[in-house]
C-alpha cells in the first residue's frame, strides 16, 4: 500500500512538473523574443532549449513539450548564423514532426503554423528544406485547425506579404489583431501585435 502510495505521489509530481515546464517555456520564450536582445537574448535562448530538451528526454511522447522544443529552436535559429542555424531549424523540424505524429491537433494545430513558418523561413535545397508549396500547405491547415488564432493568422499572412499577396496578406493580419486575448500569454500577445501593425504599415506603404 505504502509503495502504491508513492507511485501515485511521483506521478502525480511528474505531470506537475510537466505542466510547469510548459508554462515555462512559454513565458521564458516570450521573454526572451521580446525583451532581450545580444548575449543576454542568447544566453535565455540556449537555457531554454537546454531545458526543453531535459524536459521532451523526461516526457518523449508529449506533444506540447516537443512543439515548444520545436519553437525556441526555430526562433532562435533566425538569431543565430551559420551551421548553427542549419542545426537548429533541423532539429526544429523533428521536434514538430515528431509532435505532429503522436497528436497532430496539441495545442490547436501549432504544429503545423510553426513547421509551416520554418518552410517558407529557411533556405531551399541544397542549403536546406524550405519549401513555399509545402509552407502553404502547413499554413493552410494550421488556420483550419485554429481559425481565429494569433499565431496561425499572423505566419498565414506573414507568409502570404512574402508571396507578394497583399490583399490576402491583410486579411489574415487583420483576423491576427482581432484574436481574441490569452490570459496566461500577455507578453506573447503584445509582442505579436506589435509584429502584426509592422506588417500591416508595410502593406498600406
Amino acid at each position: 500500500m505504502k509503495i502504491l502510495v508513492t507511485l501515485a505521489v511521483l506521478m502525480a509530481l511528474a505531470q506537475s512538473a510537466t505542466a510547469t515546464t510548459v508554462q515555462e517555456l512559454q513565458q521564458g520564450w516570450a521573454v526572451a523574443n521580446y525583451e532581450l536582445a545580444g548575449d543576454d537574448q542568447a544566453a535565455r535562448f540556449e537555457a531554454l532549449i537546454t531545458a526543453a530538451e531535459a524536459a521532451v528526454a523526461a516526457n518523449p511522447k508529449d506533444p506540447e513539450l516537443l512543439i515548444w522544443q520545436g519553437i525556441l529552436k526555430s526562433t532562435y535559429a533566425g538569431k543565430a548564423s551559420g551551421l548553427s542555424a542549419l542545426s537548429l531549424i533541423k532539429g526544429a523540424r523533428s521536434s514538430l514532426e515528431k509532435a505532429m505524429s503522436i497528436d497532430d491537433m496539441a495545442m490547436q494545430g501549432s504544429a503545423y503554423t510553426s513547421l509551416g513558418a520554418l518552410y517558407y523561413q529557411v533556405p531551399g535545397w541544397p542549403i536546406a528544406f524550405g519549401s513555399d508549396k509545402k509552407a502553404r500547405q502547413m499554413l493552410e491547415k494550421a488556420i483550419q485547425l485554429n481559425p481565429a488564432g494569433i499565431d496561425s493568422n499572423y505566419f498565414y499572412g506573414d507568409f502570404l506579404l512574402q508571396q507578394k499577396e497583399y490583399v490576402a496578406a491583410k486579411i489574415a493580419f487583420e483576423k491576427a489583431l482581432a484574436a481574441p486575448d490569452r490570459p496566461d500569454r500577455p507578453l506573447a500577445d503584445s509582442g505579436r501585435r506589435d509584429e502584426i501593425r509592422s506588417r500591416l504599415a508595410k502593406i498600406k506603404s
